[in-house]
């Protein structure tokens, strides 16, 4: 049992059927067509050789289908992953060096171990702690970057840069020096995918084509703008007008290759690589959550991150990028069929055949393509909603999205990222710091209570309910305090004060020091202090603690029992 849980082939390899076996090559053959021009474009956007595009869609496919337990999540080069990539190798090495590329194999094993490490010591549920509005932030500023970043590509122009404040400057101090054909080859191949992405599918359904027949064909339009494309550069001559190519890319299997052993490489690496790693995670579990979520799969956090580390790792010595799972091509594997995680291990298998055969026959695709490419894909990531439904829900929310979403922009990947996480752990703190709590009093005829600033309820001056809706621990047991001495003061006829615990699922050590503080305090001021509704687990372990002896009150079941056992004695009945 404990072999299947690290290795989940175990558990689905001894019953793979041939029903399976069918859906899954069906899969793959499409996820193939849709991967390779995106391995290319994102190895290109990593400011790598294409061909480690190829490199990062092989071995790592293979690793994860071992320890994956998505069968849909398609793991390979990611566009924001490649920025990132391109980002942190471009602080210690220049593009197209020797240096520059054992960076990117750094990266990769670094990410990798780090992954495997959280997996083993089961932290998947880190992820909990970055914000979605954070997430949105970080996700739509990466996009507008990485679309600019291909604007210079897509017109044939030096552009440089890696944030929105470097590349539009540039640009602009370049634009004399557009290449029309380059221009007319990317714009062409941009619209086309544009409008693959808005009719094909309608166009083809009215040919008579399966709904779902349609969506599949239309996902396979950058396959379609490569071909058409390289051909075209290749008739018309195109590189005689000044229209760059991908060139020769060597075919054959992937190198095998290690990271430099160069330590002050690595420190240098360490904190790109954990920002890499927990951007991989984040996006790669919400992806496999949502899609499992719609085939009633069950996805394993800590395993996946088994998985992706595993992926990494087999990229570092297989001479490719840092990889992730992708969003678009996950789902393109759903529809496709995919039933198991050997969908991904055949997708490897077929980018490795075409590693070995098309290699040559894209020499004469043109880089304005894979620009084109990128920017479609990225653009969909650019969430416009999600920035005005944050604006009406909570302002504090918002101000961590802008947050990262400028200073991404403007600053970086790395800070925007890292800024975001930060944000999300403090607002996490400070909504935790200053839990909710309301005076409840009793439903008249009723065992229910309610807050009596929203409800017509029953109460007694001589006894206050205070209902804490949060965990007391260390950051807010001192607010408590304050709250309820406050009562206290504000109430000279008080006699009691229940804690309605109903939402309190932890009380740590620094909370429980609190209450007896809080304990001593009151039985100065005539005061009884009672808990109410403590859960099974809290009530355990404050068993074991100095305050369920010293406690001048109760321990009632029911908020109703203090009700009825203390409202009576406050009316000295």
């Amino acid at each position: 049992m404990k072999l299947k849980r690290y290795f989940p082939l175990l558990s689905w390899g001894p019953h793979y059927g041939r029903q399976n076996l069918g859906r899954d090559l069906l899969a793959a053959v499409i996820v193939t067509t849709v991967l390779i021009p995106q391995a290319l474009a994102y190895a290109v956007l990593a400011g790598l050789p294409p061909e480690v595009g190829l490199y990062a869609s092989i071995v790592p496919l293979l690793a994860y289908a071992v320890f994956g337990t998505s069968s849909t999540l398609a793991v390979g080069p990611v566009a924001i992953i490649a920025l990132m990539t391109a980002s942190a190798a471009g602080s210690v090495a220049a593009q197209g060096s020797a240096q520059y590329l054992g960076a990117a194999l750094v990266l990769a094993m670094l990410s990798g171990l780090i992954l495997v490490g959280m997996g083993i010591a089961r932290l998947g549920f880190l992820a909990n702690f970055l914000s979605h509005p954070v997430i949105s932030g970080f996700m739509t500023s990466a996009a507008l970057i990485i679309a600019a970043s291909q604007l210079g590509a897509l017109a044939g122009v030096e552009a440089q840069g890696q944030t929105l404040a470097e590349i539009l400057p540039s640009l602009a101090a370049n634009l004399d020096t557009v290449n029309f054909a380059t221009l007319l080859v990317g714009l062409g191949s941009l619209m086309f995918l544009f409008a693959a992405r808005r009719g094909l599918r309608s166009l083809l359904v009215r040919m008579g084509i399966p709904e779902r027949g349609a969506v599949l064909l239309t996902r396979g339009a950058p396959i379609v703008v490569v071909a058409l494309s390289t051909f075209a550069v290749w008739g018309m001559n195109l590189e005689q007008r000044g229209v760059q190519v991908v060139g020769d890319i060597p075919p054959g299997l992937p190198p095998l290759t290690f990271p430099p052993l160069q330590m002050e490489l690595w420190s240098e690496l360490l904190m790109s690589a954990v920002l890499i790693s927990v951007v991989t995670f984040v996006s790669s579990i919400s992806v496999a959550q949502t899609l499992g979520a719609r085939q009633r799969e069950r996805v394993d956090p800590n395993q996946e991150l088994l998985g992706l580390g595993s992926g990494n790792i087999a990229a570092s010595i297989t001479g490719a990028m840092p990889v992730g799972g992708a969003f678009a091509r996950s789902v393109v594997n759903l529809d496709a069929g995919a039933r198991t995680p050997a969908a991904g291990a055949f997708t490897g298998t077929a980018i490795l055949i075409a590693a070995l055969v098309i290699t040559p026959l894209i020499s004469h695709l043109p880089m304005a393509t894979l620009a084109a490419i990128i920017i479609a894909s990225v653009l969909s990531l650019v969430d416009v909603p999600a920035i005005r439904r944050t604006w009406r829900y909570s302002r504090s929310d918002f101000a961590a999205m802008m947050a990262t979403l400028v200073l991404t922009l403007t600053l970086g990947v790395e800070i925007g990222i890292s800024v975001g996480v930060g944000l999300s752990l403090a607002l996490h703190l400070y909504a935790t710091s200053r839990p909710h709590s309301a005076i409840i009093g009793r439903v008249p005829g009723s065992e229910h209570f309610r807050n009596v600033s929203r409800h017509e309820v029953e109460t007694d001056e001589r006894l206050i309910i205070l209902r804490v809706d949060e965990s007391l621990y260390f950051a807010n047991a001192r607010y408590l305090e304050d709250r309820v001495l406050e009562l206290a003061r504000n109430n000279p006829d008080l006699q009691h004060i229940v804690l309605a615990c109903q939402g309190v699922n932890v009380i740590d050590a620094s909370a429980v020091d609190t209450l007896l503080a809080i304990n001593e305090q009151l039985q100065d001021t005539g005061v009884m202090l009672h808990l109410a509704e403590v859960k099974g687990p809290v009530m355990d372990r404050l068993k074991k603690t100095d305050l369920y002896q010293a406690l001048t009150g109760r321990i009632f079941l029911s908020t109703f029992h203090a009700w009825e056992a203390l409202h009576s004695t406050a009316r000295g009945d």
